[in-house]
Order: C-alpha cells, then structure tokens, then sequence
C-alpha cells in the first residue's frame, strides 16, 4: 500500500488555538452500564439524535444484558429517562427516518431479533417492526447503515451480523452472513444474504474517493482469523473492490468507522479502529487511499497514559472540530475487549488535535477526557446548544459518562441541516462550507462509528470567520441550494427542486 500525506487546505493565519477542555458531567446521568458476556464483548453503541425537535439532542445507549435506555436532553447537560418499549440483548442503534413521516426512527440491533421503533412528536417510540415489513432476524447484529438509491422514497437497510453462535465449530471462522433489506414498491421489505461476512463491527453508505456510493465495512480478524479483510462494495456497479480499484487488501481486528474530508479536497478520508493501530487512510485525487504516515499522529497503537506498553484496543471513532477552529479534531473510544492478557487493560480514550500542517497530537489528558474504563460507543454532539461539541461515552461494565465542553476562546461555527422533500433529512447530501481561510466538506450519512451514531445537524468550526458561504449538493451531486450565512448559528437549509 502506498504512503500519503495530508496536505492540510485550512490553513488558518492568526486561527483560534484554545486549550480544549471538557467538565465532567457524568453524575448529572440516570446510572447506566453495557453489561454482559462475550456476546456484549462488543457493541454498546449509542445514537444521539433530536426527537422532540427542541434543538437539543437525546441519547439512546445500548445495554446488553441490562434495558437500553432513552434520555430526555433538559437542557443544561441534564437527562431524564423517557420511556421506551423495554429491550434487552441491545448492541446498538441509529436514527434514521424509515417510513418518511418526518420523525426519526431507531433502528436497533441486537443478539436475537433486531427490532425497529417508530419515531413520533415528543419522543414517543411504539414498536414498528412488523408494521415496517421488517425481518428482524435472529442473528447477532453489530453493524448497521441505510442509504436511499436514486428515487427511492424508502431508505435499503444493511445489517452487519457477527459470529454465528448456532455453527457447532464456533465462534472462530465462524462470521456469519449479513443482511440486505430493500423496499418494495407497494410496502414492506424484501430481506437477502449478504455475503462474505468476516464478523463485520461497523459498516457505513457514503461517497468513496472515487465519488461514488460505496459500502464500507470493518472486520475483526479476532473472529474470521484467516482469509478475511476490510470491505468495500460498489453499490452501482455490485461488485467488491480491490486493489486495482486503489482498495487493497488490509486486514485488521477492525472495529469501528469514521469517515471526513480532512482536506476539503471533497474526498472522504477514512479512519478505522482495530487492536494496534488505528489506521487513516487518505484519500487520493485519482480515486485510491493511501495509509497515513506515522508522523500523521493518527496511529495510536498504544496507550498514551501510565506504563501499559501493550497494544489499545480502538472502538468508537468519530471526527468533530471541538475547539471550532476549522480543523476536524478525532476522538477514539479504547478499552481491552474483556480481559485479553495481549492488550492493555488500563487504556485511556483519545482525543487527538488536528494542527494546521494536518498532523494530529493527543490532548485527552489536559482536555480531561483520558477515562480508562472499557469504553466502547461514543459521540460528538452540542447537547448544551452553545456551539462547542461535548462528549457522551457508553462503558462496558462501568457508568456511562458525559463532558461539556467548556473550552474558552474557541473559534466561530455552523451547524447545517439539510432538508430535502424527496429524501428525508437529505442523507447522502453533501454540505461544502466556504470561508477565506478554506472550504470544509461533510456528507450526511447513516451508519459508522461503533454500533451507533449521530443523526444532528452537521457542525462546521469556522476558527475567525464571522461569515461563511455554504453550497448542497445532493446524493447525485447536483447542486440544491448556496446561501450566504452568518456564524454561530444551526441553520435548516431546504434544498431546491
């Protein structure tokens, strides 16, 4: 595989550099913990999502063997528990609008049959599973995302399952087969395999550097052992690609997706989490990755914290500019799976800073975010409404917790949530925004992260910009609206006919 280096394109004279910190809020939480046994060794994602349309997001947290849980955004960093049909064996779930009424269901997975909630004003969830025409399986499901094909009024749904726990020659080489679900005409879905399966963690829909809608999955060779490797499949064309379409064979103990443009080149790179190193691989103009340099910063292969000089075990991993300076900051959820003697058991949460060159240094120490329990599922999301994003960890085995970001002189931002009549919340749409220190780019997708993730307006930090020019194009990349707009806002942007 070839080396690449980010050349960084916001390159920001005189931009804010603050010292990021975040307050610890996590008493403030109704206690909740992802227990479990080896069928909970992962998962324990979250989906954080606004289901009251009060501009502050909620939180549903997996739970494993304990009820997953819905909480109520009070405001001012407090939740309350809000019902919801109760559900245990949950690994994770994601928001997304499935029947288009205009209110975010949950997808949720877990070990036994997946089941799906209908969403509805005030955060009233009813079961919908059956109503949705959804086969709900029975396989142990880790790995979610949705995509809209051109002219689709319903969302295709991809289920990634793990290890088959009903092959008596398991759990090792044993990777289950995935799920396709696509929409019938006149209602409900049509359910098929999905194969190979390589005990897929994390799978996401979203343009690739090629431009084209692409499927992404990470595998954990924990499980597949031999013979398996992380995925990409062409949706277009139906077809995996391979080392001559730039995706070469790597093979990781992956566990979770991110995806940006760090560049603002238009072209996502992506990062993937695994035991060891966590590689980023760099988009290139002519459409291949290439894998970052050490010096990028990104690899964080081991703890960066006390004397465990063993590997870290890397799960949730999500890109969001914490400081708002114009540059997409990189959190990583780390924690040993369980007791793994080869991989370190006290193995601090990362937090790395993308400086103007592109390079990445670790702050999660200083910012007071360097936890050391087993986390797993992560997010990035303004739950106070003040422009900065703050941070909702979920835990193995330990309470989940919460941090406000209360880092001072941060730079200005804009939070764009595009809206189209056709598609809801627009997914798959591109939202490029342009300032004169550079232009950021960011797709709205479903799927990623670790058995969970943020369904928000997308959050650009502007660094000194009091002004920015923001351009939509949609999944088919026609240009639906440009606006002019000033900072410090979240803004609705529908996109024209």
């Amino acid at each position: 595989m070839k080396h690449a280096v980010l050349a960084c394109a916001l390159l920001i004279p005189g931009a804010v550099s603050a010292q990021v910190t975040f307050e610890d809020h996590s008493a403030a939480l109704p206690e909740h913990i992802y227990s479990g046994g080896w069928e909970h060794f992962v998962g324990g994602g979250v989906a954080v999502f606004d289901c009251n349309r009060d501009g502050l997001p909620e939180i549903f947290a997996a739970g494993g063997t304990a009820p997953a849980r819905l909480l109520h955004n009070l405001g001012e960093m407090q939740f309350a528990p809000a019902p919801i049909p109760e559900m245990n064996g949950v690994t994770g779930a994601y928001a997304l609008d499935i029947d288009g009424d205009g209110w975010r269901d949950l997808f949720v997975l877990r070990v036994g049959a997946n089941r799906v909630l209908r969403g509805g004003p005030d955060c009233a969830f009813s079961e919908a599973t059956e109503a949705f025409g959804i086969d709900h399986g029975d396989a142990w499901s880790t790995a979610f995302t949705a995509w809209w094909p051109e002219g689709a009024r319903h969302p295709t749904l991809f289920v990634g399952n793990y290890v088959d726990r009903t092959d008596p020659d398991g759990p090792f080489e044993a990777c289950d087969t995935h799920q396709i679900l696509t929409p019938r005409p006149e209602g409900g879905y049509d359910s098929e395999g999905f194969d190979p399966g390589y005990c897929t963690l994390s799978a996401l829909a979203a343009r690739d550097a090629r431009g084209r809608v692409t499927l992404r999955l990470s595998n954990d060779r924990h499980y597949y052992v031999r013979g398996g490797y992380e995925q990409m499949f062409d949706l277009t064309e139906n077809r995996f690609l391979g080392a001559e379409d730039g995706w070469p064979r790597v093979s990781l103990w992956g566990m979770g997706i991110a995806s940006r443009d760090l560049n603002g080149d238009g072209r996502d790179e992506v990062m993937l989490t695994s035991m060891g190193d966590q590689l980023l691989q760099i988009a290139q103009p002519d459409g291949t990755y290439g894998a970052a340099p050490f010096s990028q910063g990104t690899y964080a292969q081991r703890p960066h914290l006390g004397e465990d000089g063993r590997p870290s075990t890397g799960w949730h991993a999500e890109f969001g500019d914490v400081d708002n300076d114009g540059r997409a900051d990189l959190f990583l959820a780390k924690g040993n799976v369980d007791q793994m003697p080869g991989n370190a058991m006290k193995d601090p949460n990362n937090l790395l800073m993308q400086l103007a060159d592109g390079r990445f240094v670790e702050a999660s120490v200083a910012a007071g975010v360097a936890t050391t329990a087993r986390s797993r599922g992560a997010a990035l999301a303004d739950f106070d409404g003040d422009g900065r994003l703050d941070l909702v960890v979920v835990n193995r085995r330990a309470p989940m917790e919460l941090y406000r970001n209360v880092t001072r002189a941060t730079g200005n931002w804009i939070a764009i949530d595009p809206r189209d009549a056709t598609r809801p919340f627009a997914v798959g749409a591109e939202v490029t925004v342009i300032t004169d220190q550079g232009r950021q780019v960011q797709q709205r997708v479903v799927g990623g992260g670790h058995a969970g993730g943020s369904a928000l307006p997308l959050h650009f930090g502007l660094g000194p910009a009091t002004r920015a020019l923001v351009e939509i194009r949609d999944a088919t990349g026609r240009l639906r609206a440009r606006r002019d707009v000033t900072a410090n806002q979240s803004l609705q942007i529908p996109l024209a006919p």
